[in-house]
Order: structure tokens, then sequence, then C-alpha cells
């Protein structure tokens, strides 16, 4: 089982970014609301004094925060293609088994969580700002730099060491 947890891990993150996608497609003005509503309730727009000021930001925040919600999909979806790729490859490597199953857990807990700080910056964003909200949950952003190091260590044991085929014949 602790073989396989990786590999559910990154298949679970892979499915994530792919139903938000499918939401985006059932209902994307649900998701536009939600930022619309949060925005106009903000105290910087609210202390905002002409419309013109007001105009600029709301439009600026909307676009920003729609995009955090794509960075969500495309992050998860990407990181966690690039991790499947890299978790098959590993599973052919004669390296040590301690090191790649560390560089598996590395590449699929890092590339799971590390697509989180869009999803909640494009959540929180509107309401508490973009900044605070990717502040608030740098935990998620940090994840990437396990990613990173699995990477890294992956690299390591591909290069270092070779991969085994077994013939089924």
């Amino acid at each position: 089982m602790k073989n396989r947890l990786p590999f559910i891990i990154t298949v679970s993150s892979m499915m994530l970014g792919v139903f938000i996608a499918i939401l985006f497609g059932i209902n994307e003005g649900y998701f536009k609301d939600k930022i619309t509503s949060a925005i106009k309730q903000n105290p910087t727009y609210l202390a905002l004094e002409t419309p013109e000021d007001q105009s600029k930001y709301y439009k600026k925040e909307k676009d920003k925060n729609w995009r955090y919600y794509q960075r969500f999909h495309f992050h998860s979806t990407g990181i966690s293609t690039m991790t499947l790729g890299l978790l098959i490859l590993l599973s052919f490597s004669l390296a040590p088994k301690k090191i790649t199953l560390t560089s598996k857990y590395l590449l699929s807990v890092g590339g799971f969580l590390y697509p989180f700080i869009w999803l909640l910056a494009a959540e929180y964003g509107p309401i508490i700002g973009r900044n605070a909200a990717k502040e608030k949950f740098c935990f998620f952003g940090y994840m990437g730099g396990l990613f990173l190091i699995g990477i890294i260590l992956s690299l390591y044991c591909l290069t270092k060491y070779s991969l085994k085929f077994e013939s089924r014949a």
C-alpha cells in the first residue's frame, strides 16, 4: 500500500483539476458572481471615493481572482501529470527503495498540496485582498518546495541508477 499511495494521491490531484474544469464549464458564472459579490463587500473597494477608482479596482480584482481559480486547475492537472510520469519512471528504477519511496512521496504530496494556494487565494482574495490571502495560505505554496526536492531526488535516482524493464514472456 505504501508504494501505491503516491499514485492514489497523484491521481486524486489530477481528478480535482479536471473536476474544477468541469465546474467551470457547467457554471462559470457562479465563480465570477461569487468574486463580484465579495469584492463589492471588501473594505478596500468601499473606501475608494470615486466611481472611476472603484471601476478600475473592481475590474482588476475580478480578473486576477478569476485567474487564480484557473491557476488551481492548471497547476493541479499539470503538476499531477508530470508527477505521474515521474512515479512510473521511478517504479522501474534500480535505486534503493528508500530513496525512490521518499521521492515518490515528496512528489505526490507536494504536487497535491501546492495548487491549493491558488484555490484558497481565489476564495479569500476578494474578501481580504489577494496578497493577504496568499500570505495567509503560504503553507500550501511551500509545498511546491517539497515537489521541487522530489524532482531533484527523482532526477538523481534516474541518472545514477539504471531502469529495469522485465519481460513478461
